[in-house]
């Protein structure tokens, strides 16, 4: 029995509002509930609602830039840029820039649609 799991076919998530979501590895993915890992791609303009999510979640900005207000304090992500926002801080992601940004998130419990708690617009 191998030791390891190749991925080679994330999980696309679909999306209405132009965003890229590809889990490689996470609950939609292989039913993993204590990690999620997604590549990312938002495009220019892109927001989500404010949420209060449950798990922590990592960020890591691979291109463009992201922005994340985290209990009311605004911060802008660079490519080579990472966060960490805690469990229960309610925090809106973001891209109001002009170019793709592309990164990595990772969730710790996985992401889940139940454990997110995002705010009606």
């Amino acid at each position: 029995m191998k030791k390891y799991k190749l991925q080679k076919a994330p999980f696309v998530i679909p999306t209405t509002d132009g965003k890229y979501i590809a889990e490689h590895f996470g609950k939609a993915t292989d039913g993993n509930t204590q990690l999620s890992i997604a590549h990312m791609k938002a495009p220019p303009g892109w927001s989500e609602p404010f949420q209060t999510p449950e798990f922590d979640e990592y960020t890591l900005v691979l291109r463009g830039k992201k922005q994340c207000v985290v209990n009311g304090e605004k911060i802008v992500l660079t490519a080579g840029q990472s966060i960490k926002v805690n469990g229960n801080a309610r925090v809106q992601y973001s891209n109001p820039f002009d170019e793709v940004c592309e990164y990595v998130a990772i969730c710790t419990p996985a992401f889940d649609l139940d454990t997110v708690h995002r705010e009606e617009s």
